[in-house]
Parts: C-alpha cells; sequence; structure tokens
C-alpha cells in the first residue's frame, strides 16, 4: 500500500524532524488542517485514510464501523510512517489506546493536535461531504468510541471551527518549539 502526500518538503535534520497526529472524528477538519499545518512546518503530510485496507474502506462505506481488530493493522502503518520520517499524518486516532500505540511506534517526538468538534456540527459537515466513504451514519459511532485526549501532555487542542488563517501559524508555532 502506498503512501500518498500532498506536502512533499525536504525532510528537515533529525533533530528536527516532526511527528505530528492531527486527530478528531470524521469530518473535523483533519486532512485540511493537516495540509496547511505540513506546509507551515516543512513537512510531509500523510492522509492516514490512505492507508486502510481496501476491506476497512469497504466495511466504513457499508456503514459498519470498524472494530479494533480492523484499526490495529492501521495504526501499525501509521506509526512505521511516522517513525521513519518528518511528517504530519491525519488520523482518527480516537481512543486513548490507540494514541498510545502511536506513541509507542513514533516515539516521544510525537505530537498530536486534537480537533475539538459537537456531534451535531460532525453531523451536518459529513452529510454533506460528496466522494468520501465514510457515511453520516457513522458519526456517532465515532463519538461513542471517543475518549477526549484530556490529560494528554503531547497534545494541543483546537477547536474544529477555529479560523485556520489564524490558527495555523499559531500552532506550527507551538510545535516546532
Amino acid at each position: 500500500m502506498a503512501i500518498s502526500s500532498t506536502s512533499t518538503a525536504a525532510s528537515p535534520p533529525a533533530s528536527d524532524a516532526v511527528a505530528i497526529v492531527v486527530m478528531g472524528v470524521s469530518g473535523s477538519g483533519k486532512t485540511t488542517v493537516g495540509e496547511r499545518l505540513a506546509q507551515a512546518l516543512h513537512a510531509e503530510f500523510v492522509d492516514g485514510d490512505d492507508l486502510h485496507t481496501d476491506a476497512a474502506r469497504a466495511k466504513m462505506a457499508a456503514g459498519h464501523a470498524l472494530t479494533d481488530e480492523d484499526r490495529w493493522p492501521w495504526l501499525d502503518r501509521i506509526g512505521a510512517a511516522l517513525a521513519d520520517r518528518s511528517a504530519v499524518i491525519a488520523c482518527s486516532a480516537l481512543r486513548r489506546v490507540y494514541r498510545d500505540r502511536l506513541r509507542a511506534a513514533a516515539g516521544p517526538k510525537l505530537r498530536f493536535v486534537y480537533l475539538e468538534a459537537s456531534l451535531e456540527e460532525m453531523r451536518a459537515r459529513v452529510a454533506g461531504r460528496h466522494g468520501h466513504y465514510m457515511p453520516a451514519s457513522l458519526v456517532e459511532s465515532q463519538f461513542a468510541a471517543l475518549e477526549p485526549p484530556e490529560g494528554e501532555a503531547d497534545v494541543i487542542t483546537v477547536s474544529a471551527d477555529a479560523d485556520l488563517d489564524t490558527e495555523i501559524p499559531a500552532l506550527a508555532a507551538r510545535l516546532a518549539s
């Protein structure tokens, strides 16, 4: 399975390498924020959706939520991608155990940006999306699985409704320090 990226910048020196997961429920803006953040940090952007298997995408398209057993290999692919490059990756990372698995794979450089959103807003966003395999019917299952990253020191929480023109430079500055 190939990793596609929309931002390909020269990798910074290892000491400056970034490993960032932009996380949140479906529709929260992970891809949009991730692409813009990667550009601001001169890092590669990887959409975690591209690392799902065809079977996982088909399962979700059919309206079935993924199980932990479906997610473990996907999280391992994301962790491997973070461990061997300077990248910003969009990945739901809904549960603490998923984030811990990514931390174990990527090491201490890993940081998370959590896009906090309301159920109502995400239902509306996902229902209005065209050409994506995730149906609006699965938004509630995402919120049911979500364990907000409260008290996790390597997480920055941002509103999914934030003004990206001001938020991205501020986030990039915080993450680069």
